[in-house]
């Protein structure tokens, strides 16, 4: 809860910098903001479950896995912040944007650690409606027009369906708590009217949207590419976790689990038409922001898939995956931004001869879609096998082979960038010098990268209770 009381303040703080004249100190006032918030919400690690850690009546709960995943959010927004911080002083307002950021954080973070079917939906849109201004946010720029103006419009539809399903929930259970919605559930199981169901699919519809899993992903390809590509990095990574452990607290818990064998085909087949069309996609794109993209799309297909396996083990291969996307997502677009900076476009020809113009950014980058790959010894390599071990242990088998011949489509298109980088002639003559930051943030990402492929366990063993992001897992 303090967490998001320093980050409400924090945004605060920055609406002012512009007002009072301390633009120029925003940034390290963002970092240390930033350094305290994840301090105090690892405060609560050591707290003992319980009422002590709920608040607003018990609508949110910040405990267990909450602390792990909010964690993994502040600090991917840390490192974020690292990688943006000349693209928002030099090319948009500053504080406006940086304001927008922070807002944003608040709901994800909310999304962490609801306990109530509207907090849930608070989350979503304290999250989603800076990130519609801020894909716009290059005013100048068509494509980031119709970014904003196709994410407004179709996040507008996926909240009312959220919303609406929250409310067919509502009137059969007669509860928002997610624990009283669960208890209800367990109680007649045999005698559910049909609207509740019907609910539950369009809580799952508005969750899927969030998360850009098929058939709701058509918006993620064309704001992905729209947007600065800063933002489009935000929204790969903070976004993709937030959604994913909101999924989480909502089907890998008492609210729904225990309607299992009616959610999990369901969501089973999204998975699977998700896998198909995120790598088939991705394989044939030529812009490498678009295709990390559709790269995204069959990113969400895993996390996904964790959660149809619904095994005791899912809440940490969920968040193991989403350390290794966001770490390996932020290496890429580091250096895409690096890229598009210089050449001024985001074309696969763009990296030709990259290994001999900048060794540094050419090797990060080859790290980066290594580990989006799966391929060992990175970190995307046990996020990739954890997922698949659950879902074969749970009968799964027809999905964790699409995922496996999916990913084989995928190796496809990431060694296309590799072997430009390497293999190819370059066809200009540009020259990339990388800034002190960039570089720092590169290496530290990099170093993780090995570093959590050659020991995973070090973020297994500190999700050993991560199953505290539910409040009982399904049996």
């Amino acid at each position: 809860m303090k967490a998001i009381l320093l980050l409400s303040g924090l945004g605060v703080i920055a609406l002012f910098a512009e007002l009072f004249k301390f633009r120029k100190a925003l940034f390290p006032i963002v970092v240390l903001g930033l350094l305290g918030t994840i301090a105090t919400a690892i405060s609560y690690w050591w707290y003992d479950d319980g009422a002590y850690n709920a608040y607003f009546a018990g609508m949110i709960d910040f405990q267990g896995s909450s602390v792990i995943a909010s964690v993994i959010i502040l600090t991917t927004a840390l490192l974020w912040f690292i990688m943006s911080a000349d693209y928002l002083r030099k090319e948009t307002s500053e504080t406006d944007h940086t304001a927008l950021i922070l807002f944003a954080l608040v709901g994800a973070l909310i999304l962490t650690c609801y306990t109530n079917l509207t907090m849930l939906f608070l989350g979503i849109e304290i999250l989603s409606i800076p990130l519609y201004v801020l894909a716009g946010s290059r005013k100048t720029d068509l494509g980031s027009n119709e970014a904003a103006f196709k994410y407004f419009l179709l996040g507008a539809f996926a909240s009312a369906f959220l919303l609406f399903g929250i409310s067919l929930v509502f009137g059969a259970v007669g509860s928002f708590d997610n624990i009283a919605v669960g208890q209800y559930i367990a109680a007649h199981a045999d005698n559910l009217p049909g609207f509740f169901y019907g609910g539950v699919i369009l809580i799952m519809v508005g969750m899927l949207f969030k998360i850009s899993a098929a058939p709701f992903h058509f918006w993620a390809p064309d704001v992905y590419q729209g947007a600065p590509t800063v933002f489009t990095a935000f929204m790969s990574t903070v976004v993709k976790t937030a959604a994913i452990v909101a999924i989480m607290r909502l089907f890998l818990s008492v609210v729904f689990g225990e309607i299992g064998e009616f959610w999990i085909p369901i969501l089973g087949v999204c998975v699977g038409v998700t896998f198909i069309i995120g790598n088939l996609t991705a394989a044939i794109q030529t812009s490498v922001k678009r295709m990390m993209a559709f790269s995204s799309i069959s990113h969400a297909g895993f996390l996904l898939l964790a959660v149809v396996a619904s095994t005791s083990f899912s809440p940490k291969s969920i968040l193991f995956y989403t350390v290794a996307y966001s770490i390996a997502s932020l290496m890429a677009f580091t250096v895409l931004l690096n890229i598009i900076r210089v050449a001024d476009g985001d074309n696969i020809e763009n990296f030709n001869g990259l290994g001999k113009k900048n060794p540094l950014l050419a090797v990060v980058m080859c790290i980066a879609l290594l580990s989006l790959a799966g391929i060992p010894p990175t970190a995307g390599f046990f996020a990739k096998y954890y997922v698949l071990t659950a879902a074969l242990g749970t009968g799964h088998y027809w999905l964790a082979i699409i995922g496996i011949l999916s990913s084989l489509v995928g190796v496809y298109y990431y060694f296309r960038i590799i072997i430009a980088m390497y293999f190819k002639d370059a066809s200009d003559d540009h020259q990339y010098i990388v800034d002190a930051k960039h570089q720092a943030l590169l290496f530290v990402t990099a170093v993780a990268t090995i570093v959590l492929g050659l020991l995973p366990d070090l973020i297994l063993n500190i999700g050993t209770t991560s199953a505290a992001v539910v409040e009982t897992l399904p049996k």
